[in-house]
């Protein structure tokens, strides 16, 4: 992984940390990894793609990047991290967790009391917090940016939290109900953070905010006055339209975009526009010929049998204006086989 939480990130913490955590240690690994994968769910359609070589990008000066996108990838990572804790306490994986009872019998609103078994975040998030901000050993602007996203990403799990309640009363009349917090869906959390990234607000404090006493206080004071729940960046974004190898940036040519279908989102719609007009491409229709399994039937015993079938389909692609004009404006049928 080449996230802020890598495995090799991941392993040396358990080596020098308490013997304890290694029980936690598939879980930390299942959450970077949904994490990386929800990341890359989240911005599919936009210029930059959420590309694992270029997760954790590099500067001129060495130093990694501190832009929106390393915000988002270091809450998004925190976010997956604790959630899969949490998760995996209620599913019985730890003997030293279970439900948060802590509130159980007290009013918690108007008609309903705390009960049940909630969800306990409480859990997940103190031992995500031991293992990820244990890998932020600096403390400088770019440490303490770094550490607030990642308490941004437990603030997004515990803000999405869900209330389900259970009635009581003579035949379901439902004069009392108990009620506890449940763990939503991970892509919840995910499309939370998102439009936090697409508001995230940008601190100017790289110039002479170095290591010394005064300037680690002038950081922890601005960072102090900021919201948790935000995410914040120092740097501005290069274009993602272009390649930038240094970066590891692939730039937009190439890139498949939407134009139509069912249930495509505005932002999905817009994508050709997005990555190909926006960035001084344009598109170019492709059409290709699908063979998929389909049809498929079992029989006794025991095997499956399917038929393969063939089906148009058209696809649109960012490419340069001349290498289109070249190819005579339309890229030529190819078979794409698929297995299903």
């Amino acid at each position: 992984l080449t996230l802020s939480l890598s495995s090799r990130s991941v392993n040396n913490f358990l080596m020098t940390g308490p013997k304890a955590y290694l029980i936690y240690s598939s879980s930390v690994a299942a959450g970077a990894q949904s994490g990386i994968e929800e990341c890359k769910f989240q911005f599919a359609w936009d210029r930059w793609n959420c590309p694992e070589r270029a997760l954790q990008l590099s500067s001129h000066s060495g130093l990694r990047s501190a832009n929106r996108e390393t915000a988002f990838v270091h809450a998004i990572s925190s976010a997956g991290v604790m959630y899969t804790l949490t998760r995996n306490c209620s599913l019985g994986d730890f003997d030293n967790c279970g439900c948060d009872d802590s509130r159980n019998g007290q009013l918690g609103g108007q008609g309903w009391l705390w009960g049940g078994c909630s969800d306990n975040v409480g859990f997940g998030e103190a031992i995500s917090k031991q293992f990820v901000d244990a890998l932020e050993t600096g403390q400088d602007a770019r440490a303490a940016m770094n550490l607030h996203n990642n308490e941004a990403g437990r603030k997004a799990v515990k803000g999405t939290m869900k209330r389900t309640c259970k009635c009581h009363g003579v035949s379901g009349s439902c004069t009392t109900q108990t009620c506890w917090l449940q763990l939503p869906e991970f892509r919840e959390v995910g499309t939370y953070l998102k439009e936090r990234y697409r508001k995230a607000l940008k601190v100017d404090l790289l110039q002479g905010a170095g290591n010394s006493a005064a300037s680690r206080g002038a950081i922890a004071e601005t960072f102090s006055s900021i919201s948790k729940k935000e995410l914040v960046h120092l740097e501005d974004s290069p274009d993602y339209c272009l390649e930038n190898k240094t970066l590891g940036l692939l730039g937009t040519e190439g890139r498949e975009c939407l134009k139509r279908g069912k249930a495509l989102s505005k932002w999905e719609k817009q994508s050709c526009r997005r990555l190909c007009g926006d960035c001084g491409l344009v598109v170019e229709e492709r059409r290709a010929e699908m063979v998929s399994s389909c049809n498929c039937k079992f029989h006794w015993c025991c095997a499956v049998r399917c038929e393969q079938c063939r089906k148009r389909v058209t696809k649109y692609f960012c490419v340069r204006k001349e290498k289109r004009e070249r190819s005579g404006g339309g890229g030529a049928s190819r078979k794409l086989k698929r297995k299903l």
